[in-house]
């Protein structure tokens, strides 16, 4: 199966999909980019626009994920009172439409639970919003809880992911927030698999 995982990040959702598909990672940061592409160097990694790329292959795939950036969207964001405030990133909603009516493989956009009612409904799993063309099963796994006094480090958190964080010394950006960015693999794996079995 051909899959291509948009806004790939360091790939927390793609980690237990294994090597038996061919997937296509699109990061428009290269130093994560990089990252990525250490930790799955059987995959091919472009570096650039995944919402351009989106539209210019989609026919090329079989399933697609696509995780927009969230910060926009997100109630930990809207409750900041000192942030200043920025209308909600339109790329989401953009893309959830597109697939619904052009892809014709299956298709997930995962994003965060925003501050607001979602414009297209959504299935809610986990702590995430869903939107597909096909039914996602209850995914109940309860992660332990990882926050200390301190709060929760990232280097905590990769152990919790599963993810090898060796090479992150290279890493100049904010480490918390490149860990924060993936999604549980567990649920990854879950999504894809619910993908295969439905109509």
């Amino acid at each position: 199966m051909k899959i291509l995982n948009l806004y790939a990040g360091i790939g927390g959702n793609r980690k237990l999909w294994g090597d038996e598909h061919e997937v296509t990672a699109i990061e428009f940061d290269a130093a994560i980019a990089e990252i990525y592409q250490d930790l799955f160097p059987k995959d091919k990694v472009v570096i650039g626009d995944a919402h351009q790329y989106l539209l210019d292959h989609y026919k090329e795939f079989d399933f697609i994920w696509s995780s927009p950036p969230c910060p926009t969207h997100s109630r930990m964001c809207f409750s900041f009172n000192n942030r200043k405030r920025k209308y909600p990133d339109m790329k989401l909603w953009q893309e959830i439409i597109f697939l619904k009516h052009w892809f014709k493989g299956k298709f997930v956009v995962e994003n965060v639970i925003s501050y607001y009612n979602p414009l297209i409904e959504p299935q809610k799993i986990s702590n995430h919003y869903f939107w597909s063309n096909f039914k996602i099963k209850p995914f109940n796994k309860i992660r332990p809880k990882v926050r200390n006094d301190k709060g929760c480090t990232f280097k905590v958190k990769a152990e919790l992911w599963g993810i090898d964080i060796k090479d992150f010394h290279r890493y100049k950006g904010d480490k918390r927030t490149l860990i924060n960015n993936c999604v549980d693999n567990e649920l990854g794996l879950h999504t894809l698999k619910c993908s295969q079995t439905n109509d």
